[in-house]
């Protein structure tokens, strides 16, 4: 492909959805992009969301269970001296040799980076309105758990730990502590974001190609082929696919939180 030719398309997902497992094997194709979280970074403080901001108000038995996270804008994005000059960056580092970009967007700075994007002066319209301006022939995959208690569970021992995939670092060796009230807010949080993914392409008339976590896990090879197949990737049809390249962090933990949410759940509505 040459540059006029470039395709791009973005990976819209919810997190602890299954999205990391999915993009880091869609960058091991070699053919596909490299999606990742390029433009996660909030416009107040140009870093990453912290702990807190999940929450609109903590409660007081959650609030202690935040840890604060001292983070410093990416080089690139502190450097740059218009933002389109960290999104020129961010599609280098997205795309691979056959002109193919791909990053992740998580709903829940979909308006923070299309706000960046007009903020330029270069593009105007609704959130997809202004992808598709500065990304075009744009395409969308998205990846949606249906198991959304098991998801709001990843979510609070990721919060609590700050490790966001199988072997990373976290932040502290204290183990997480069960709540049933940032389970119960997370999940709401997890479902609204997913309905806002739902409404944002419904008024574009768009049908985004879908991956159902739980339908990657059980058909690994399928799910993925059907995706390069979807995006009309030279040569896609051909080449040998990688092995799942991070093992799921669920355990016998987040089981028993799972169980524990679900019976509580029950208790409540028997005693309403």
């Amino acid at each position: 492909m040459t540059d006029m030719d470039r395709m791009a398309y973005f990976v819209c997902a919810t997190p602890r959805s299954g999205s990391t497992l999915f993009c880091e094997a869609l960058t091991e194709t070699g053919i596909a992009g490299r999606p990742a979280e390029y433009f996660e970074a909030l416009r107040g403080t140009n870093v990453p969301r912290q702990p807190h901001e999940y929450f609109d108000l903590p409660e007081p038995e959650v609030e202690p269970l935040l840890p604060r996270v001292d983070w410093a804008p990416t080089p690139q994005l502190a450097g740059a001296r218009d933002y389109r000059d960290y999104v020129a960056w961010a599609r280098e580092q997205g795309t691979t040799p056959n002109g193919v970009f791909a990053a992740k967007l998580m709903f829940g700075y979909l308006g923070e980076f299309t706000g960046r994007l007009r903020d330029t002066g270069a593009y105007a319209g609704d959130d997809l309105e202004v992808l598709a301006a500065a990304f075009p022939g744009v395409r969308f995959v998205r990846v949606v758990r249906l198991g959304k208690v098991e998801q709001a569970v990843s979510l609070w021992t990721a919060i609590q730990t700050q490790q966001w995939r199988d072997g990373g670092a976290g932040i502290s060796s204290r183990e997480p502590v069960y709540s049933h009230t940032a389970i119960a807010h997370l999940a709401r949080y997890l479902t609204e974001h997913e309905d806002q993914w739902s409404s944002v392409f419904a008024r574009a008339g768009l049908f985004p190609h879908t991956v159902l976590y739980e339908e990657l896990i059980e058909n690994w090879d399928e799910t993925l082929r059907r995706t390069l197949q979807y995006l009309e990737i030279p040569g896609a049809d051909e080449i040998e696919l990688p092995e799942p390249p991070l093992q799921r962090q669920s355990g016998g933990r987040s089981r028993a939180w799972v169980e524990r949410f679900l019976d509580e759940e029950r208790d409540q509505v028997r005693a309403a």
